[in-house]
């Protein structure tokens, strides 16, 4: 039987670029979904933001340690080299989450390359909220931001992280452009950021699902801006699959991160599970593969030496891993 057996393919082709990397994940709220909380998953996507800060506040550093290791191990069995993972440094958690990700690293540095990204649920406009994203700002690798958490102010909360970036000399990750809504145009606001603040290279858009609602015109133009900028890009493929039926008339598409578009115009895009068993996504189980299976097909993106790069080496860039 003269049967091509493609996932087989990928996987040895993976592993002989040297392994899978994660480049977006949320490991200290990961396996926070109950019994109790499981109703609340079908609930509006940014009303979670608070309960998640709520979970996150009342948790102990233990607690965030213990849901980390799981996470952290889970890659590991799976052979992947690196991941970027946010964790949450605001007035709610405080450093609790930076004093777990401490014993992480330490615990499993010879196992696993951990890139440590702050969340910033409470903005970084608000004086406590920025006197917290300082603080994370500080410990980790990779300045990250939210921009929506700071409504109406986008721009600003964009200046902030940027320019403790740069002062840093850190690359940024920011969530931009998640909700599959033509009326977000955070991926364009985040670009023209990155060339006033002179971060080219060093920027990283994490999502960037709204583009695939916006007219070809506005995409392709958007493209070559991107890449003149050096501005990079993660997609989540299963994070937000399941977005809801809306009465707005955009062009015909998957909700999720226009690949088979950004790839030909030579923009650098990888891979990343973003949340795992919490109140987002309570069946996702960090699981590589699946990933990047719904990455090829809700994009029908075939190319076997792109996808193999977008698993491995592109992880690597955006993580800022020689």
């Amino acid at each position: 039987m003269d049967y091509l057996d493609l996932k087989q393919q990928l996987l040895d082709k993976i592993k002989a670029n040297g392994g899978w990397v994660n480049a977006h994940a949320h490991f200290d709220r990961a396996f926070t979904i109950t019994k109790e909380n499981f109703h609340l998953g079908a609930i509006d996507f940014q009303k979670k933001w608070a309960l998640n800060q709520k979970i996150i506040t009342e948790s102990t550093t233990e607690q965030i340690y213990d849901r980390m290791a799981l996470a952290t191990e889970r890659m590991i069995e799976q052979g992947v080299y690196a991941v970027g993972t946010f964790i949450d440094v605001n007035p709610g958690v405080k450093d609790r989450s930076i004093k777990a990700a401490e014993k992480i690293r330490e615990k499993y540095k010879g196992d696993i390359i951990i890139k440590y990204i702050n969340q910033t649920l409470q903005g970084v406009i608000e004086k406590q909220a920025h006197e917290w994203f300082e603080v994370g700002a500080d410990f980790v690798d990779i300045i990250g931001g939210l921009p929506s958490k700071d409504a109406g102010h986008e721009s600003e909360h964009l200046d902030i992280i940027l320019a403790a970036a740069k002062k840093r000399n850190k690359m940024i990750h920011v969530h931009v452009d998640q909700l599959n809504d033509p009326t977000e145009h955070e991926t364009e606001l985040l670009t023209d950021k990155t060339i006033e603040h002179g971060m080219q290279g060093k920027v990283v858009a994490i999502h960037s699902i709204s583009v695939a609602a916006q007219p070809k015109e506005y995409r392709t133009a958007l493209y070559k801006k991107m890449k003149a900028a050096g501005v990079m890009v993660v997609a989540n493929p299963t994070a937000y699959i399941d977005d809801g039926r809306k009465e707005i008339m955009v062009p015909s598409h998957n909700s999720a991160t226009p690949v088979d578009e950004m790839v030909p115009e030579g923009i650098i895009v990888a891979l990343g599970t973003d949340n795992i068993a919490d109140l987002h996504k309570p069946f996702t189980d960090g699981d590589m593969w699946i990933e990047l299976r719904v990455l090829l097909e809700a994009c029908r993106f075939q190319d076997v030496n792109e996808l193999v790069k977008i698993a491995t080496v592109n992880g690597r860039k955006v993580l800022g891993i020689e």
